[in-house]
């Protein structure tokens, strides 16, 4: 009877037991399960991040105003030719469509591979002296410009690419201090030191 008793008592204690530990590897592998969970999320949002911050609005906004700015210099540049009579203007004429040309197409692939317009969505059918852009001619200069010859020509070509390109520099500095994409901010850099160096040089044209 002893013998039978205390085996009656034993049981519930091993039951109990064994239902705790059963209880213990449970919650165990919730927090495990948790954990893998919270870590997958982590990551994800750190990827997730990390792709936002490849550019910014400010890069989007470079891209959209710089490529019709640019448009407007390789127009201004493609007058030179049947315009004027002094090989220096003809030959940095050429070398700023050369220069800018490759700058449009690179901007227009950015704004592809970011998914946003690259007319700005609104910039498109504008005339030529959007105030949003620095530097640009109106387009009642453009048609001024056009009706020049000679060194007419040529010292109103010289003064109002000064301008254009001053508008340039004024608005890469904008991407320098506002901008993300290291590609956008390099290119940006790259129209400040171009452009300066250029504008320089114009400005010699019209003193000599």
């Amino acid at each position: 009877m002893t013998s039978r008793t205390t085996l009656r008592a034993a049981i519930p204690a091993v039951l109990a037991t064994a239902a705790l530990l059963a209880g213990c590897g449970d919650d165990s592998g919730d927090h495990d399960t948790h954990a893998t969970t919270a870590s997958s999320t982590t990551a994800g949002a750190t990827t997730g991040a990390t792709g936002a911050a490849a550019h910014n609005d400010a890069d989007v906004a470079f891209a959209q105003e710089m490529i019709p700015h640019h448009r407007q210099a390789v127009e201004m540049a493609a007058l030179v030719p049947e315009r004027s009579t002094d090989p220096r203007v003809r030959d940095l004429a050429a070398r700023i469509q050369q220069a800018q040309d490759p700058e449009i197409a690179t901007m227009t692939g950015w704004l592809q591979s970011w998914g946003a317009p690259v007319d700005g969505g609104g910039h498109a059918g504008m005339g030529h002296g959007d105030m949003s852009m620095p530097g640009m001619m109106t387009d009642e200069q453009m048609a001024q410009l056009r009706a020049a010859r000679g060194a007419e020509f040529d010292r109103m070509w010289l003064t109002m690419m000064i301008a254009h390109h001053e508008g340039a520099v004024q608005m890469s500095r904008t991407e320098l201090a506002q901008g993300a994409d290291p590609a956008a901010k390099a290119l940006a850099q790259q129209i400040i030191d171009g452009q300066q160096a250029e504008i320089d040089q114009m400005r010699g044209l019209l003193q000599g």
